[in-house]
């Protein structure tokens, strides 16, 4: 395919530039890896003729439109709001997700995240938020159900909370959702479903016309769960005390439901039912599914994409499986991902990362045969820059077999270099061998970078994901350390010049790297990380109410509260062999801020070398710029302090 750029005209977006010629040798600043992308995310107009973006443009995030030509349709600033992506609706009007760390008194967390859609018309209609226009509906979204078309009306299908609007200021009357139906013109709500009652969790699936046909209850204190068919027949039922049972969508063809549950061994396993009634069958078996592709007309299945370290996309339809193919043998080697696409798949956005490409957004034209780059995530990091990245397989010290992402400084052979060993958060979460900002910042310095895939990460089958549970601080933690010994063996990374850094469960594994273990780091740095477990499950039960399928699900994770003391780092301060560095943001509603605080105070009791950065304003996700790029640079000079690359 050829590479044209007639999208990327677009001058007022530098983040949407062509690529430029990199002739530099030095690495780039630290900024240029602590930046937003500069290409968040981007979405097709329905009709193929426009294109929709989150960039960041000096420091600003935009939300913006343009058409073919590079012509600007929409062009605005999102302030200080926190975007999660972007959609379209119809070829009028563009969706965007946001979120918000807010305030609660009298509940049981004093922070939530709340999520919020933003209705943006391009030809008119009710700008703001969906449920603005209703007082006795908060301003929130609780899960996007489907956006169809219903009589010539684009609708919007969310689950809401519903206010008592009886005193002076609005209350919540509870937190359970109740679903609605949104004129997405007008902005105007109608109740489609009601909430679930007390203890009970529901969804819902909607189909073509725009009505609820399907519905998954949940009881979260017996765990009985039941599929109907609104209008038919009960498809399903079962008992799951874990309450793992999900929908997914509609079969291929609309005419079945596809489910997924956990059997008693913890396998998630895919389920196909007929909506007329009937026996339930197994689908997909022996797959692991990184993601499902679905049609946003009809909620059906189009199709998925395998996980791996070669990811494989796979399409029911002939017709799109051979574009496909086409598209993705042009771009062998850059490890492309599937995006978005237009109904009729005449054009398909990708994104691409891994070696030589710092993320790469390209639009393709299928019927054209040709791919136009229309933005790069980090301009500032051209090719030559870009540290080699690379899978390492492995067995821990109990014969596990297991693997890790290591990425290398560019230009440099890979012989006894200095180390920072980095796992990833989750800890259910995987690391794959695509760009990973953190990792190419490090390597950029002059050191290894390796990132293990322990018991307890995603991506291999479930009875590896569940080999961790119990094991947090025992052989989930010696798993990092055996891929550290594995590359010391390989001549790779000298074995005392490492480092361990790690956010949420990897800030937690830093941290027990230096005091559950010992004679292995240098330093460690635990970013948003936890450093004592029964705090932290004391804490997720309150902020629960105490939910039943919760307790079960962390107990079967962290094993027996009798030995939680016995896996928290914070307990284990005064035996710290290395100096720590504690980062957290303030605004923290997945890991309470309190967990650095408990560590920092008990370093400080035990004489022990410590730093504590706190993040105003920041959450867990590190959303913002600026205070990403502290924590970057807060990190690399302590890194660089205690144990210097060169």
């Amino acid at each position: 395919m050829k590479s044209r750029a007639r999208w990327a005209q677009a001058a007022l977006l530098p983040a949407f530039w062509p690529f430029l010629a990199h002739a530099a040798v030095e690495p780039p600043p630290l900024d240029a890896y602590g930046e937003l992308p500069r290409v968040e995310d981007a979405a097709i107009s329905p009709n193929g003729h426009n294109l929709a973006s989150v960039t960041q443009v000096e420091g600003d995030r935009r939300i913006s439109v343009f058409d073919e030509t590079g012509a600007i349709k929409f062009n605005v600033s999102s302030g200080k709001s926190k975007v999660r992506s972007i959609e379209w609706a119809d070829d009028d009007t563009v969706l965007l997700t946001n979120s918000a760390t807010v305030p609660l008194f009298g509940f049981a967390a004093a922070k939530y995240e709340f999520y919020g859609t933003v209705i943006l018309p391009l030809n008119g209609g009710a700008a703001g938020l969906v449920f603005s226009k209703t007082h006795s509906i908060a301003t929130v979204t609780r899960g996007s159900f489907g956006i169809r078309q219903i009589g010539g009306k684009t609708v919007g299908f969310y689950g809401g909370i519903a206010l008592d609007t009886r005193g002076t200021d609005p209350q919540f009357v509870h937190g359970r959702t109740t679903l609605f139906a949104v004129d997405l013109k007008t902005n105007r709500p109608r109740l489609v479903a009601n909430a679930p009652a007390e203890d009970h969790y529901r969804d819902w699936l909607i189909d073509a016309a725009g009505q609820v046909s399907v519905l998954l209850d949940i009881d979260e204190n017996s765990g009985t769960w039941k599929i109907n068919a609104v209008k038919g027949a009960e498809l399903a039922r079962g008992v799951d005390l874990h309450g793992n049972v999900s929908l997914i969508c509609f079969g291929k063809d609309g005419s079945t439901v596809v489910y997924s549950i956990d059997d008693k061994e913890g396998a998630s396993h895919w389920f196909e039912v007929p909506l007329a009634g009937g026996e339930a069958h197994e689908i997909l078996d022996d797959s692991k599914i990184d993601r499902i592709f679905v049609d946003r007309a009809n909620g059906n299945l189009l199709g998925y994409r395998l996980d791996g370290e070669k990811a494989t996309t796979v399409m029911y339809d002939p017709a799109k499986q051979v574009a496909l193919n086409k598209i993705f043998k042009a771009f062998t080697g850059r490890n492309p991902h599937l995006v978005d696409w237009t109904p009729d798949f005449s054009k398909v956005l990708l994104n691409t990362s891994g070696n030589g490409d710092s993320g790469t957004w390209y639009l393709v034209d299928v019927a054209g045969r040709h791919a136009d780059p229309v933005g790069n995530e980090r301009p500032a990091i051209a090719a030559e820059q870009v540290g080699p990245i690379s899978m390492v397989q492995y067995k821990a010290a109990d014969g596990l077999e297991m693997d890790g992402v290591l990425t290398l400084p560019p230009g440099r052979e890979a012989k006894n270099l200095p180390i920072v060993v980095l796992p990833h958060g989750g800890p259910a979460a995987e690391d794959k061998p695509v760009f990973d900002w953190w990792a190419q910042a490090f390597a950029s310095r002059g050191y290894a970078v390796f990132q293990p895939n322990f018991r307890g990460s995603t991506g291999r089958t479930d009875a590896f994901r569940h080999a961790g549970d119990g094991q947090w601080g025992r052989k989930m933690q010696t798993d990092i350390s055996d891929g550290l010994a594995e590359l010391v063996k390989r001549g790779v990374a000298d074995p005392k010049r490492a480092c361990i850094v790690g956010a949420s469960y990897g800030g937690y594994a830093a941290l027990a790297g230096v005091t559950l273990q010992h004679g292995l780091y240098r330093c460690a740095v635990a970013v948003a990380g936890v450093a004592d477990v029964r705090l932290m499950y004391d804490t997720d039960l309150t902020e629960s109410g105490d939910s039943r399928m919760l307790r079960k699900n962390l107990l079967e994770e962290l094993g027996d509260p009798s030995g939680f003391d016995a896996i928290s780092p914070r307990r284990f301060a005064a035996k710290a062999d290395a100096p720590v560095l504690l980062i957290h943001g303030k605004d923290d509603t997945v890991v309470a801020y309190r967990q650095s605080t408990i560590m920092a105070d008990a370093l400080k009791d035990a004489g022990k070398p410590y730093e504590m950065v706190t993040l105003p304003g920041e959450d867990h996700w590190l959303s913002r710029e600026e205070t990403r790029k502290r924590m970057l640079s807060e990190t690399m000079r302590f890194v660089q302090k205690y144990n210097p690359a060169d």
